[in-house]
């Protein structure tokens, strides 16, 4: 094995939700790095494109699918992680449900059926967990504060978990942040009271730009799906939630992957929360390289007073490791936009 690799390569890594945004980069990157993936998907009708990509880049036998309905389940991932010896846990629903009383169990039970299908195979050495900027806080623009591994989003808990009615962009973002927070929060409980056998460590991105992996079977979900609606004039009503979205962080996705597999494979990567924020953004930021990048197309002009994200992350640890496993630090603002539109056209 070589320096410093907890796994070696040609080790087999499951990872849940394989045919979503950031986790189709996570497979990527991990086949990129000499690992086998064997992906979870709902159904294997939904998740075969995966196989056809992946295979033709870097062989068919380093690809594979299992079929997990419901994640929340008891027992889901048990038969999946068979003679596996990692796994990295992206499966999420993202504001598809704004009832906390189903979403956030459904998150958290997700969360602790990986731990405990993981703990029951002896071969499994690292997990990695993907939560979420909204673990930690929800964007509070023009506001100075840290964040660190100490940050909990318990605001947004408390609003969550508040009288219904349960509509609204506003109730579907805090039953969402709370679904991240409680989940991340139950999972390192679980790992101290069962003390497994291997080692755990927790990523959490702020908002995901850059390129899907295949334009032709995957949407712009989530904050993909933002670059796309402010690069249309934010139109109609899902235009309208994106355009409210307030400053925060990005992080380009393909980085964002990096930091998944370097937490997986580095040995000295352990008991970490792992903050992959590159840089704050407001919408005429991003508009400012819409235009430089395309001179000739008309754009919404500048929004006013859209503040400033001025809180303070540690997020040098991440950006260390990304460093180390690709070579370069945080992808910056123009570069990733760039590769966001690069598939609109």
């Amino acid at each position: 094995m070589a320096a410093g690799l907890a796994l070696p390569k040609g080790s087999l890594v499951v990872v849940s939700g394989a045919n979503g945004n950031i986790a189709s980069h996570v497979v990527d990157s991990l086949l990129k790095h000499g690992y086998k993936v064997r992906g979870t998907v709902r159904g294997l009708d939904r998740g075969k494109w995966l196989v056809d990509h992946f295979g033709a880049k870097y062989g068919s036998e380093n690809i594979s699918l299992a079929e997990v309905p419901d994640m929340a389940a008891p027992g889901a991932f048990d038969s999946s992680v068979q003679g596996a010896q990692g796994f990295i846990h992206v499966a999420t629903p993202v504001m598809s449900v704004s009832d906390p009383n189903i979403a956030i169990p459904m998150v958290v039970d997700g969360a602790k059926n990986v731990l405990a299908a993981c703990a029951k195979e002896p071969g499994i050495k690292r997990v990695v967990m993907t939560s979420s900027s909204g673990a930690c806080t929800a964007p509070k623009p023009n506001k100075e504060f840290t964040i660190d591994s100490s940050t909990w989003n318990d605001e947004s808990v408390a609003a969550a978990w508040a009288p219904p009615p349960y509509e609204g962009i506003e109730r579907a973002v805090a039953v969402y942040y709370a679904a991240k927070t409680e989940s991340e929060r139950a999972a390192w409980a679980w790992v101290r009271e069962n003390k497994p056998g291997f080692v755990f460590n927790t990523i959490l991105p702020n908002a995901n730009f850059g390129p899907v992996i295949d334009a032709k079977h995957q949407k712009y979900h989530s904050t993909l799906g933002w670059i796309r609606l402010l690069f249309e004039g934010f139109p109609g009503e899902e235009g309208a939630d994106a355009k409210s979205a307030d400053p925060q962080y990005y992080i380009n996705i393909i980085d964002d992957a990096l930091v998944h597999v370097a937490a997986l494979i580095y040995d000295d990567v352990r008991d970490e929360r792992l903050f992959t924020f590159a840089y704050p953004y407001n919408w005429n930021d991003i508009l400012t390289v819409l235009r430089k990048l395309y001179p000739d197309r008309q754009f919404i002009e500048d929004i006013p007073d859209l503040g400033r994200d001025l809180s303070k992350v540690t997020n040098e640890r991440a950006e260390e490791l990304l460093k180390r496993i690709s070579g370069h630090g945080w992808m910056n603002l123009e570069e990733t936009i760039k590769q966001s539109v690069a598939d609109y056209q």
